[in-house]
């Protein structure tokens, strides 16, 4: 299960708001570029002034307008003829390059499990990568959890709510990022595994010549 399997649901309600960005000469790119660019500000806002906990409460504002923002450049696209190759490097990009803005900021807030956020910053990254090798193996873009991106970012906001709220992880901090680390390396080896087995059976359907 992941967060991603609720997407549908959360699509619909955005798409009143998605017919009126059509009308007004908003595009896919445009959108996603702005959660780019939000996302490092928010991000460097944290970072710059960890030692400010309040300023954590931004996160989890942010990962809602985020998530909302993700859903409504690809609508845009697919609903709205905007699908084009550069949007498909700056949607992937953007995302990465969001969560390491969004993740690293931990790492000050919490400098006794600086080492454990960085490492799962870059796991999340290898989880991104191995979703996006799907369709280069034959397979469809895997979004295999029981970590990825949606799942990720409810696990962040929740953790900048308690954050900015002024309450620590105290020693539990250290085994919660390991713990995260952990369901990030079942999710790669998860986006691995399904992605190989769709991609011999899509091979084993294939007519032989």
């Amino acid at each position: 299960m992941t967060l991603y399997q609720i997407k549908p649901k959360f699509q619909a309600l955005l798409r009143p708001t998605v017919e009126r960005l059509a009308e007004s000469g908003a595009t896919a790119n445009q959108v996603t570029l702005a959660a780019a660019a939000g996302s490092l500000v928010v991000g460097a806002l944290a970072g710059g002034l960890a030692w400010l906990p309040g300023v954590f409460l931004l996160m989890p504002l942010w990962l809602f307008v985020r998530m909302a923002l993700n859903a409504i450049d690809g609508m845009l696209a697919r609903e709205h003829g905007q699908q084009s190759v550069l949007g498909a490097y700056l949607n992937e990009l953007g995302d990465i390059v969001s969560d390491l803005a969004l993740t690293i900021p931990f790492a000050w807030a919490m400098p006794s499990s600086g080492g454990e956020v960085m490492l799962f910053a870059i796991l999340a990254v290898v989880a991104e990568c191995a979703g996006l090798i799907g369709p280069l193996a034959g397979a469809s873009r895997r979004y295999d959890g029981p970590l990825g991106k949606s799942d990720r970012a409810l696990v962040l906001g929740a953790l900048g709510l308690w954050v900015g709220c002024g309450l620590g992880l105290g020693p539990y901090g250290h085994w919660f990022w390991i713990l995260l680390s952990l369901l990030s390396v079942v999710t790669i080896i998860n986006r691995v595994r399904r992605g190989v087995r769709e991609a011999r059976e899509s091979q084993a359907r294939r007519p032989a010549f």
